[in-house]
């Protein structure tokens, strides 16, 4: 099992103690959000690079609409080049809302197929101009973005919604089945575990953890580390699930699961 974190920076001093702190923890991948409301994930994951030597470095992810395919070529190829080739390239085609985020930048949205052919040009751009290419990592969530995505992606995120249940992960990792023969590996992103969840999800969408567990939200853990690591085992097993994704909120609540994964690695 590979584990990623979702960090945002507060500050620089706080920002280079937190990535030092993940790689310390045992965190694989640091992973940061592209939104206008974040700090920029290029420049934030160069000053993380700079104060690390092994964990990996990744947008979480890109919205493909918001440059234009050189831009992120250009970026990529710097952070690959500073990162000593940690770079990992997370990118997708954009979530709804970050429609009024390309207005904002003088950038045109297009249609989902507009933007799906825009996301296969830009990785196809990466690949071909940059030395090393970074794994691509790509989010995906409706059967067409993950029947696109089967055909170019290293890694699927699978972008599920805060209610998605196991068996619709199981669905949506079927969908990516059909459409390759590549063993295509999955991350998975956690939104509670125990009694905890981020701000976002209680306060902005107004869950609460009760309510998940009801719908069976695949996305809430058992505050139980062992039950935690089973359910993330079998599903390392039966559909490829082998990252998980911890929001930076919930890093302490995870810590124990993530102790016994690095117990068992030993």
């Amino acid at each position: 099992m590979k584990f990623g974190i979702v960090v945002t920076p507060r500050s620089g001093a706080e920002w280079a103690s937190a990535a030092k702190d993940a790689e310390q923890r045992g965190y694989r991948t640091i992973l940061l959000p592209d939104t206008l409301n974040t700090p920029s994930p290029f420049p934030a994951l160069a000053a993380a690079a700079a104060v690390t030597s092994t964990v990996r470095l990744r947008p979480n992810v890109l919205a493909v609409p918001l440059r234009t395919a050189a831009a992120t070529v250009r970026e990529t190829a710097a952070l690959q080049l500073l990162s000593d080739g940690r770079f990992e390239l997370g990118i997708g085609s954009g979530r709804p809302e970050a429609s009024s985020e390309a207005e904002r930048l003088g950038m045109p949205w297009g249609s989902a197929a507009e933007r799906r052919a825009q996301l296969a040009g830009t990785i196809a751009a990466v690949r071909a101009q940059v030395d090393p290419p970074p794994p691509v990592v790509v989010a995906a969530s409706g059967p067409r973005m993950l029947a696109a995505a089967a055909e170019f992606a290293d890694r699927i995120l699978l972008a599920a919604g805060p209610r998605v249940t196991e068996a619709e992960l199981a669905d949506m990792v079927r969908v990516v089945r059909d459409h390759t023969d590549r063993d295509i590996p999955f991350s998975h992103q956690l939104i509670g575990i125990g009694d905890r969840l981020p701000y976002w999800t209680s306060t902005r969408l107004g869950l609460t953890i009760d309510e998940l567990r009801t719908a069976g939200a695949a996305g809430v853990l058992d505050a139980d580390p062992s039950a935690a690591a089973e359910v993330l085992e079998n599903r390392r097993e039966k559909y490829g699930i082998d990252e998980v994704i911890i929001p930076g909120e919930l890093s302490e609540a995870f810590a124990p699961v993530l102790a016994r994964f690095a117990t068992a690695d030993h």
